[in-house]
């Protein structure tokens, strides 16, 4: 699906309506070569013994205890989820902006979102989503199943950019609909850096929950490209400048150089996984290396 073999190409995955499939697809051409699962998964833990009762499957009965008792005993087991995720996602109206590629930000930002749940849930996880901009906009909370996970993927695919960006309250809110530990995903442009929002982020890995940071930018938003001068536009605020490449390449460039920097040093040094996702990198790769880093970790 894309000119590189074994790239998924955000650009040709936008353009497919089916999110289900482009979810399924991307996971499959990530997953590929990975020895182990980057998550937890599914697990049936043994709770205690019961007489066997008429109608009992066969496959659950003890027959070594059989053996040595002369009677029928069933198994029975405890049923756990070994992992909820709650999946944040900025859709202001920053993340509709399009790189040269025309992929927005928000259209990049579903994608890799869709493909974690279609990961989480394929192995028997639960998954919710939280999409929000100054306030929670949408909220479903985490379960597991194939039928929930078109309910998530529905949500995904019917979102717009709009408002402006305040994460704090929203992911508040995800730290605390986790009734346990979980991981909590965020999607942005991070376009929202202020004092609230990293006391969040300290009080979600308080709570003991694990914190993964996609940031999604275009190509556009990193090397400043101006043919000439040009009038640039707030998304959220509709405020405009008039910018001359000569004096604004520079200075623009080394302040996103000191923005990614600034969250590349607070994401190590609070132990949160930081990818930086832009919007003309394949999808199977930006993954590829969030999962590989899991695998790692989980290793150690």
């Amino acid at each position: 699906m894309s000119g590189v073999p074994g790239t998924l190409d955000p650009q040709v995955l936008s353009a497919i309506a089916d999110l289900e499939l482009v979810a399924r697809v991307t996971v499959d051409g990530t997953i590929a070569g990975l020895h182990r699962s980057p998550f937890h998964g599914y697990s049936a833990e043994f709770s205690q013994y019961r007489p066997y009762r008429p109608g009992d499957d066969l496959k659950y009965v003890d027959w070594k205890l059989f053996a040595r008792t002369d009677r029928f005993y069933t198994k029975q087991f405890r049923e756990t989820t070994n992992l909820v995720a709650h999946l944040a996602l900025d859709a202001s109206g920053s993340m509709g902006f399009a790189g040269a590629n025309g992929v927005s930000k928000l259209a990049y930002a579903r994608l890799l979102a869709a493909a974690v749940a279609n990961l989480l849930l394929g192995q028997g996880d639960g998954v919710g989503l939280l999409v929000y901009d100054q306030a929670v906009r949408q909220f479903i909370g985490g379960r597991s199943g194939r039928s929930h996970l078109r309910s998530v993927l529905v949500a995904l695919s019917k979102l717009q950019a709009s408002g402006r960006t305040s994460a704090a309250a929203p992911l508040k809110r995800a730290a605390e609909m986790l009734k346990r530990r979980g991981l909590i995903c965020v999607f942005s442009d991070l376009y929202d850096d202020d004092a609230a929002l990293d006391t969040e982020l300290r009080r979600a890995l308080g709570m003991g929950h694990e914190l993964a940071v996609f940031h999604v930018l275009t190509r556009d938003e990193l090397v400043l490209r101006l043919p000439g001068e040009a009038e640039i536009e707030d998304l959220e605020s509709g405020a405009t400048l008039i910018a001359r490449p000569a004096d604004a390449r520079q200075s623009y460039e080394r302040r996103i150089n000191e923005f990614l920097d600034n969250w590349r040093r607070r994401c190590a040094g609070y132990g949160i996984d930081y990818t930086l996702a832009v919007t003309d990198v394949p999808l199977d790769q930006v993954l590829k290396e969030y999962l590989l880093r899991r695998v790692r970790s989980a290793a150690r």
